[in-house]
């Protein structure tokens, strides 16, 4: 160098080694005048892409569904749920999940459902389970009636604000 300083090479090769194997991005040393100081930049992570996958019909996504070994078969009584070509979302009796979870139509697994289609149900009756974070929230009846569509199978996950049962 041009000032009378020497620059010992192998020393800065020994610090950069240290940089790579140790994940440091910066390093320095000082010996009585001398200092060096070695320093990298490290790019930052690109950003994670995410793709939205194509949406399913909720028939197609029951159907792609894994079946439960370990559950035992549903009650004859349990209906399979209706198509819903034309479900007006301002029907004073129609139940929808106030939260995302899993819906169960029974207490537990074997005995029988809360409501069947056709039952009458009271006000406040509990229609149906929705598990959230290991929380068994009861869903019940916005007003008493009888139960014409059940729109939901026992174990299906669903949205917030999805329609459940309609109750006329």
């Amino acid at each position: 160098m041009s000032n009378g300083v020497t620059v010992d090479a192998d020393a800065i090769r020994k610090l950069a080694e240290i940089l790579r194997d140790t994940d440091l991005t910066e390093i320095e040393v000082a010996e009585k005048d001398a200092r060096i100081r070695v320093a990298r930049v490290i790019p930052a992570p690109a950003p994670a892409q995410y793709f939205a996958a194509p949406a399913m019909a909720p028939m197609q996504a029951m159907a792609a569904a894994p079946a439960q070994a370990a559950a035992p078969a549903a009650p004859a009584a349990a209906p399979a749920p209706a198509a819903a070509p034309s479900l007006d979302a301002s029907h004073p009796g129609l139940v929808t999940s106030p939260m995302v979870g899993v819906a169960y139509l029974s207490p537990e697994p074997g005995s029988a459902p809360y409501i069947t289609l056709g039952a009458k149900v009271t006000a406040g009756q509990t229609l149906l389970l929705i598990e959230a974070m290991k929380t068994f929230n009861q869903i019940k009846a916005p007003k008493a009636g009888t139960v014409t569509r059940i729109l939901i199978d026992n174990g299906t996950p669903v949205e917030y604000g999805e329609p459940l049962v309609l109750v006329e």
